[in-house]
């Protein structure tokens, strides 16, 4: 490893005094955060939680040495767990672990491949549209905990808003968070009350995760079965990631590897499901809590998976007694500081597609529950809208010079497929001059679409006796030009 990269890799562990402790006190809020949610994703896929957790486990202490973004939290998260449900039902656990592997492999190719280029065309708009999305499944997934409870419950989540909320006012030593599942904690305990508490939610790890390879026939009918569902959880499990490390970017006003973390999210999913766990990505909800409570480094993300499993194994009996309050009160909070509130003041600031391409991202993935669905979506739109704005941009000036009897067409902006039909509109391939001149030095033709329409109408004007000259192809249309259309070579240095 270069010396430079060295000396950034040991900066993302420890960077400048105290960050240790930040981190390690972030990551601990981080796994209070993670447990809740990876037992309710588990029972959406099917699973017992002990899976789901050990998962999370495993993958939170891998990808803190080979992902790509410091502070990241990742686990076993609601939208992979969609897409294997169907499998678990059908085929069983076994099944579930060998898609695991094959994902994580999948993630290292396209890691590899530097797919991660794909996010550039995420735009703004869909970013915001996905974490107010988030934020609402995020609280939306406290409500059953808050049905048919009893008011003590209500106090309790109360109680631990305040202590939230309340204690940065007086202390940032420790993070608010955990004071509040500390004292919650032993109010119940010395103060028994009818509330849930988490051994309620579903069994607990009673043992540390083994290496075992998924027990299904490596056979082609195996993965014919398989790798459909591997891919589908790669892509959702990337684009989760990618889009979590964006948020944290932008939280935290740095940069990370995309590309690295797509290979570390890969290794971190094989070696989940060599351990009896099922595929995870970027939980943004948890690691949003951990950047809001100091989590900077990679530390932070190491601790929130060591400290899963020393709570969740050596520490079961006493984790077992936290109330599901204190944990909703938690995820309320990271609902509330995730969603972001001055979007409602860009919708009226900002042009109007942007704010239809966000309130689409948030309606199709509140809708679906799906956040993979609710970007493709507004990724689809960003693109529909982006063509129709370049398609106006483009202008074609009509002008005839009797002398010479010359009709010219002044051609400006892009010329490709959304606009190569409208381009090729505006000729009159009857003209009725004896010569046509097509200026594009203020355009470009930027595809084949393009070059086709060019090409149409010149020999379409040509069959009719028409000489055409086409003149200031910039040298990137030129090349266009030459290799898709070269009959039009004469055209373009003037000939008949």
């Amino acid at each position: 490893m270069p010396t430079h990269a060295l000396s950034r890799y040991r900066a993302e562990w420890f960077d400048g005094a105290g960050s240790a402790r930040r981190d390690v006190l972030a990551g601990m809020v981080g796994t209070f955060a993670l447990i809740p949610e990876v037992i309710a994703f588990s029972f959406v896929a099917g699973i017992d939680p002990e899976v789901g957790l050990f998962a999370s486990f495993i993958i939170g202490i891998v990808i803190a040495f080979a992902g790509g973004r410091p502070a990241m939290i990742s686990g076993a998260a609601g939208s992979v767990a969609l897409v294997v449900a169907a499998l678990v039902h059908s085929h069983g656990l076994q099944y579930l672990l060998a898609a695991t592997v094959l994902a994580g492999l999948f993630q290292i190719i396209f890691g590899l491949m530097k797919l991660d280029i794909l996010m550039r065309f995420v735009s703004r708009s869909v970013r915001t549209g996905f974490v107010n999305a988030l934020a609402i499944l995020i609280f939306s997934a406290q409500v059953p905990q808050m049905l048919d409870v009893s008011w003590h419950t209500y106090a309790m989540i109360a109680g631990g808003l305040a202590i939230i909320y309340g204690v940065p006012r007086l202390t940032m030593v420790i993070p608010s968070p955990l004071i509040c599942i500390l004292v919650l904690t032993l109010i119940s305990v010395f103060f028994p009350m009818p509330i849930h508490i988490v051994s309620d939610l579903g069994r607990l790890p009673a043992s540390l995760p083994s290496f075992a390879i998924p027990a299904i026939a490596f056979d082609w009918k195996a993965m014919q079965i398989v790798a459909p569902y591997a891919l589908a959880m790669a892509a959702v499990g990337l684009l989760e990631s990618m889009m979590t490390a964006s948020v944290v970017d932008d939280l935290t006003e740095t940069t990370s590897s995309k590309s690295r973390e797509c290979t570390g999210l890969g290794v971190a999913n094989v070696a989940a499901g060599l351990f009896g766990g099922i595929a995870g990505c970027g939980m943004i909800g948890q690691t949003v809590g951990n950047v809001r409570y100091g989590g900077r480094g990679r530390l932070s993300t190491l601790v929130a998976g060591v400290f899963l499993l020393l709570v969740m194994v050596p520490l079961r009996p006493w984790v077992a007694q936290v109330p599901v309050a204190a944990l909703v009160a938690i995820m309320i909070m990271v609902s509330i500081s995730t969603f972001s509130w001055g979007s409602f003041r860009d919708l009226a600031r900002h042009p109007k597609v942007s704010g239809v391409v966000m309130l689409a991202t948030v309606a199709v993935t509140v809708v679906t529950h799906d956040l993979s669905a609710g970007v493709m979506v507004g990724v689809l739109l960003s693109g529909v809208f982006f063509a129709f704005k370049v398609t106006r941009l483009m202008h074609v000036a009509v002008d005839y010079d009797p002398h010479s009897d010359t009709r010219i067409y002044t051609v400006s902006g892009q010329i490709f497929f959304a606009s190569a039909d409208i381009f090729a509109d505006q000729f009159d391939l009857r003209d009725t001059a004896r010569t046509v001149r097509i200026d594009l030095t203020a355009g470009h033709l930027w595809d084949i679409t393009a070059v086709g329409a060019l090409e149409g109408a010149v020999t379409k004007m040509r069959h009719h006796g028409i000489t055409v000259e086409i003149i200031g192809l910039n040298e990137a249309s030129v090349i266009l030009v030459d290799r898709h259309a070269p009959m039009m070579g004469d055209a373009r240095n003037g000939q008949t």
